[in-house]
């Protein structure tokens, strides 16, 4: 048993409410159950009850037993001196507030739902299964499983907003810089990630605007300052990028002594680190202010034609310096900006706009549910069980449900539990 299943309980009144009574007798109506609590403090606040036809407005309480309300030592504790109500399942000792007043409590082992005590058992006693309610979800409304994913959704942009606003702070509050950061930690996907982050910090956006006339200095930069310019190289576009970067060393006076090397090992050749950082560089060298047009923009062909860039022309026969390949444009792949724009792109919207004050909403769901669902294991096996995730809404609304809830068992939180405890 665990105290959240009686915070659902209470919330619901999964109980028979007519023989709800004090642990000494007196009759209990329920008017409101209040607002439930997610923070410290009660656990319901602005409640409103009738106890032998005298009306109550205040806090609700809730345990597993009575005596936990000294366990948590709230008795010394007056955010609890408002509690008109103690809900427990078990009753073993009598409550007292800091001045010694009795605190009426309700004791509900004995009358909650059985169906609901059931269906809760059953949910929770599975440990094996890949998620808790494994053989329920078939059963459950898509309309309920799409709009909880719907809300996991902007919960999960919620949670990326955080880490944007970390980055603002870094920056000084310089929105172009946390889009090169986020952006460049994206074309570096994940196993170089940390590898194309480090190396956008090691730089001042500023020394980046100035390259942006020329690609080729964009990417002898880039290049140069991710370690993949340093020793001896026959080749002649190597040697050329080497003597640029030289010289944007000097000016600019960089270091990247603290930058992670890039690694080839088990990347397709699209995606070694030359190409993809020759990819960024034409994309900074042809689109002067990105920042502006990715916050204006809400069309995901649009942001196809913003990010269709193309790696230089010596790539187009090479993957790496020196190494002939068949003639093919290295150009970003709407697979690869679906990925930027689920990422990078959409978060920093929601959050930008959240800033500004400005609502999004409905511009950021049309969006995302017009980029196909994303392919791992998580949404495969959801879409086993049930075949939900059509869109990139749905699959990072699952993302969100199998790790923040499905992980952590937090069943009496997620809109799908609920359901099932509400079914038949």
């Amino acid at each position: 048993m665990k105290e959240d299943f009686l915070h659902y309980v209470w919330k619901f009144q999964k109980f028979t409410t007519s023989q709800l009574k004090t642990t000494d007798g007196q009759s209990v109506k329920v008017i409101s159950v209040g607002q439930h609590n997610y923070d410290s403090g009660p656990d319901f606040f602005n409640a409103k009850l009738s106890i032998e036809e005298q009306l109550w407005a205040g806090n609700v309480e809730i345990h597993l037993k009575s005596s936990d309300w000294y366990v948590h030592n709230h008795e010394k504790d007056r955010a609890y001196d408002s509690v008109i109500l103690h809900v427990v399942w078990e009753h073993d000792a009598d409550v007292f507030t800091k001045e010694d007043s009795p605190i009426p409590t309700v004791e509900i082992k004995s009358i909650i739902n059985t169906a609901t005590l059931g269906k809760y058992r059953k949910l929770f006693s599975k440990k094996q299964q890949w998620i808790p309610c494994e053989p329920e979800l078939p059963y459950v409304e898509s309309f309920t499983v799409h709009n909880w994913l719907e809300a996991l959704y902007f919960e999960r942009l919620q949670q990326k907003s955080r880490h944007i606003l970390k980055e603002l702070e870094k920056s000084n509050n310089h929105w172009e810089a946390v889009l090169f950061n986020l952006l460049a930690k994206n074309f570096g996907l994940k196993v170089n990630g940390d590898a194309f982050y480090s190396m956008a910090q090691s730089l001042d956006f500023s020394t980046v605007k100035k390259c942006t006339e020329k690609q080729s200095e964009l990417e002898a930069l880039f290049l140069g300052q991710s370690g993949l310019l340093e020793g001896i190289n026959e080749d002649g576009y190597f040697q050329e990028l080497q003597k640029t970067y030289k010289y944007l060393v000097h000016k600019f006076q960089l270091s990247n002594d603290e930058v992670v090397m890039p690694k080839y090992f088990r990347l397709r050749p699209p995606n070694f680190p030359t190409i993809r950082l020759s990819q960024l560089a034409m994309l900074y060298a042809v689109e002067k202010q990105l920042f502006s047009k990715v916050i204006s923009t809400s069309k995901k062909e649009d942001f196809y034609k913003m990010f269709g860039v193309t790696a230089s022309a010596y790539w187009d026969t090479h993957y790496n310096f020196g190494v002939v390949s068949a003639k093919r444009k290295k150009k970003l792949t709407k697979a690869f900006i679906d990925l930027l724009l689920i990422n990078t792109i959409i978060p920093l919207q929601f959050c930008y706009a959240n800033a500004v004050k400005k609502d999004i909403s409905e511009e950021l769901i049309q969006l995302t549910s017009s980029i196909d669902k994303e392919e791992n294991s998580i949404i495969k096996k959801f879409n086993q069980l049930k075949p939900v995730a059509r869109t990139a809404l749905h699959s990072q609304g699952l993302l969100q449900l199998k790790n923040n809830y499905c992980n952590k068992v937090k069943c009496l939180q997620c809109a799908i539990g609920n359901a099932i405890l509400k079914g038949g």
